[in-house]
């Protein structure tokens, strides 16, 4: 049930490679991901309904975490209770991680970015991993893959809940060998209360790592560092600090790209040139690369080759140049948190010195949609010359003293010296960047769009027109 979604279309491609029989319904049914599912030969079904389930008698029901109480196939399944149920990181773990060595890649940001490179890794050195990513990777044919059972597996671990029955974090489910901990910050406010709350499911997860496994930590985060002790398994720390197991060193950026080593406990590992922006970028490859190293070696990770990053693309949405000219860039990221946003503009901000940036952004997500992190957003946006701030989604359903003020933000960043403003519909901030970039352009200009979500087509319709 809702098969379409990114994270239960790869699951449903996945259970079809191991040999199930797969279908689905969900209420939006279009490509690409409907072309994928109907190649692999799962036959999916628009709308929910009951009778069409009792016909078909599955022996599982996944239901995905977009399921409420309400939804027809779910009163139905509760009522009768015909059919067993499960959750999706309950199925993944009794049919496909549970007897696997499992990466399992967690923290507030670079989740998708750095399962993807684990398992390019992997497959740059030799080995047939599986994997699930929750997103669009460049290098690799799709978003998952089962692999063979004596190599890896590596699933990108989420923090939000596993469904309307199970609020545990899905990466509780995944069974761990590896447990990479990419950072820790506040975030899905409409799960998490505080960020008390989200170090506890994080703890949680630590706790599940056996004694033979590893935690790979970003070493030079705070808030990992306060987790509770982790003295049953061995603990891997990763950062610029000395202090760290695997430290990056000699990191600079520039219009031709980005250059780091790593090294290993004072052993030189490798220098990596490559096209991925930012020191959280090379943060995401140290981490990948550990974690990946240990999975083939459990006593040295540098047995990993790591030259093959120089050819890496990335993964759609992250950083993503869909324009490219002298004059004007055109940037798609998926970013939806103030520290996502602000390092990545600071990376635009030194590889593109004098370019003029605008910052183009929706506020989307539960968090971004909400006052909790206004301020932090606001600092972020300072970075930018040009602020453009989308009405923020769905806010009839947000208490107005709880809403993200995005006129508010958008006064303050004038008076701090930035252009800023604030638009009652996309359509009309659609509108205005075209005005501003396609009159007015002089000199070189980056502008950088920000959402989890569609921003109402105006990224692609932007694009379309600078390209024209």
């Amino acid at each position: 049930m809702g098969i379409c979604g990114t994270a239960m279309g790869n699951a449903a491609l996945l259970l079809r490679s191991a040999g199930h029989e797969v279908m689905g319904s969900d209420t939006g049914i279009y490509p690409p991901m409907s072309n994928v599912l109907k190649e692999a030969g799962i036959e999916t079904f628009e709308g929910y309904d009951p009778l069409r389930l009792n016909a078909l008698k599955p022996d599982r029901v996944v239901i995905g975490n977009a399921m409420s109480r309400g939804n027809s196939e779910v009163e139905w399944l509760l009522d009768t209770r015909i059919f067993s149920y499960s959750s999706l990181p309950e199925i993944l773990a009794e049919l496909v991680l549970n007897d696997r060595c499992n990466i399992v890649v967690c923290g507030t940001h670079g989740k998708t970015t750095t399962t993807a490179l684990s398992a390019f890794l992997l497959l740059k050195n030799g080995r047939d991993p599986g994997y699930l990513i929750g997103g669009v990777p460049r290098d690799l044919p799709q978003g998952c893959h089962l692999g063979v059972t004596k190599d890896p597996f590596v699933i990108e671990g989420d923090e939000y809940d596993s469904a309307f029955f199970d609020k545990r974090s899905k990466f509780i489910h995944y069974l761990p060998h590896i447990a990479v901990l990419n950072n820790l910050e506040f975030d899905h406010a409409d799960i998490f209360r505080d960020l008390q709350d989200v170090k506890r499911t994080f703890t949680h997860l630590t706790r599940i790592v056996p004694r033979n496994g590893f935690i790979v930590m970003n070493g030079d985060d705070d808030n990992l560092k306060s987790l509770a002790d982790c003295s049953w398994t061995k603990l891997i720390r990763v950062g610029v600090d000395d202090s760290n197991d695997v430290k990056i060193s000699s990191f600079s950026e520039s219009l031709t790209g980005v250059s780091f080593e790593l090294s290993f406990r004072g052993k030189a590992w490798g220098k990596v040139e490559w096209q991925l922006p930012g020191i959280y970028n090379a943060r995401n490859a140290a981490m990948a690369a550990t974690a990946a190293g240990l999975a083939i070696n459990s006593s040295d990770p540098t047995v990993l080759d790591l030259s093959s990053l120089a050819l890496y693309k990335g993964v759609q949405r992250r950083q993503e140049i869909l324009v490219n000219t002298t004059h004007l860039k055109v940037i798609e990221d998926f970013g939806h948190h103030p520290t996502a946003i602000l390092e990545t503009l600071k990376s635009l901000r030194a590889r593109y010195p004098n370019a003029k940036l605008a910052c183009v952004f929706e506020p989307r997500s539960n968090t971004a949609r909400i006052k909790t992190l206004e301020a932090e957003f606001e600092r972020a946006f300072a970075q930018a010359d040009e602020v453009y701030l989308g009405p923020v989604h769905r806010i009839d359903k947000l208490e107005v003293a709880n809403r993200f003020d995005t006129r508010a933000v958008a006064s303050r960043l004038n008076a701090q010296g930035r252009f800023a403003q604030a638009f009652p519909s996309n359509g009309e901030l659609l509108l205005k960047l075209k005005a501003d970039t396609f009159t007015f352009l002089s000199g070189e200009r980056v502008v950088t769009f920000f959402s989890n979500g569609s921003f109402d087509g105006i990224i692609s319709d932007f694009a379309r027109t600078a390209k024209a």
